[in-house]
């Protein structure tokens, strides 16, 4: 049976703190792995420096199952248990998410390697508290999901398809910020990449002769700048000619543009994709060209927020000294998008977002800088701290993971 009372809450408090002791035992390791990460870094779906970085790491600890190239190529899956109970009891499966996918240009901008790290540290810390308990009063597996190309396509998405999801019970991951914060609205997203075919003619000789492809982009970039004013005030349309032309006494033959589309719930999306086509379109009619618009193959969704998780990971990190952010403009401005949107909507999970000792904003090089200091290492185990002894709450309160099943079938059937 699992501890009731004051006994449980002994217990729970002496877990906690040896999820903490474990992970600052772990800390020089940890840090090695997030800066090895950081030095070479990688775009979406081409992470084989950090994805046999963090194959090696698990496979040197003692206990895991790793299966290197799991569903993708830059994936991996290692677990460990399960662990505990008795034979017969259902298993827990907490799950732990790793990023390691880096942005064109400016290298690890959105610290994803201090996800990794996170992730990494938050399974080594569970598995340390569990290990060093065999009265553990319940079955307990622990998993950890390397997941690529969270910047671009959506490997989260490309797991879910492929089952990697199934079985698990709650998940937890936690993203770098300016501040700490148990929730930020993120929005749904879809890309759209838009060719335009003219044809090319001497713009001074005979310019009659030429279909003007890049009048077409300037075009529909201009509905697109009017279509806003009918927009809510809470969607987002942004994007960039890609391609103009060769030279100026050539009339371009080819454009193309591409275009991000976001609505806070991801049930509005297909609206303003709509709205978004015919201004494509109607740019193609006007200037004689061939359009072709193509769609990313995934879309994102908003996170489906779990209260429940949120107000357990709010009390441990105020209890590991967190100051969490109370600016409203911060917390109800919708701002990026992610592929853990559309994990929360097939499992329970928490994804809060954590300072790193910098005020630089996310995407810029001067974040690229923090997220590889040493100065955020504090700041990325602590939050580690929080996930782990928050994945211990509902480990040994299972009152409170049913709950959290409850509240995620709610969110579910909402949308």
């Amino acid at each position: 049976m699992a501890p009731t009372g004051v006994v449980a809450s002994e217990k729970l408090q002496e877990w906690k703190l040896k999820a903490d002791r474990c992970i600052d035992e772990a800390k020089d390791k940890l840090f090695t792995l997030s800066k090895d990460i950081w030095s070479c870094p990688e775009v979406a779906y081409e992470e084989k420096q950090s994805h046999e970085r963090l194959v090696r790491f698990f496979s040197e600890e003692k206990g895991w199952k790793v299966e290197g190239h799991y569903n993708l190529p830059t994936a991996f899956r290692a677990t460990w248990g399960p662990f505990g109970g008795k034979d017969g009891d259902d298993v827990v499966n907490i799950g732990f998410l790793c990023e390691y996918d880096a942005l064109p240009g400016i290298g690890h901008a959105c610290g994803h390697n201090l996800i990794a790290e996170v992730g990494a540290a938050s399974a080594l810390g569970l598995k340390g508290v569990l290990e060093s308990e065999p009265g553990t009063p319940v079955r307990v597996k622990v998993t950890v999901l390397g997941t690529p190309a969270e910047e671009e396509g959506g490997g989260k998405v490309d797991l879910i398809l492929a089952g990697a999801f199934e079985g698990l019970d709650v998940v937890f991951m936690a993203h770098p910020s300016q501040e700490d914060a148990v929730y930020l609205p993120d929005m749904a997203v879809h890309d759209v990449t838009v060719k335009y075919h003219g044809k090319a003619s001497h713009a001074a000789a005979y310019p009659w002769e030429g279909v003007n492809a890049l009048d077409a982009a300037v075009l529909a970039y201009s509905s697109l700048s009017t279509l806003r004013q009918q927009l809510k005030p809470d969607w987002r349309l942004h994007g960039i000619i890609k391609h103009g032309g060769l030279k100026p006494n050539i009339i371009p033959a080819y454009s193309e543009l591409e275009f991000y589309l976001r609505t806070p719930k991801h049930k509005d999306l297909s609206s303003l994709r709509t709205k978004a086509e015919m201004c494509f379109k109607s740019a193609a009619m006007a200037t004689g060209c061939e359009v072709e618009i193509v769609f990313a193959k995934h879309e994102y969704h908003n996170i489906l927020r779990n209260l429940t998780l949120d107000q357990l990971y709010e009390a441990n990190g105020k209890a590991l000294g967190m100051e969490f952010t109370t600016d409203q403009t911060v917390l109800n401005t919708p701002s990026g998008s992610t592929d853990f949107g559309n994990v929360s909507g097939v499992v329970p999970g928490i994804h809060p977002y954590f300072y790193i000792g910098s005020t630089a904003l996310n995407h810029t090089e001067e974040y690229t800088a923090a997220a590889g200091s040493e100065k955020a290492q504090f700041y990325t185990l602590r939050t580690a701290k929080a996930l782990t002894m928050t994945a211990l709450d509902l480990l040994l309160r299972p009152e409170l993971l049913r709950r959290v099943k409850e509240e995620f079938a709610r969110a579910v059937l909402r949308g």
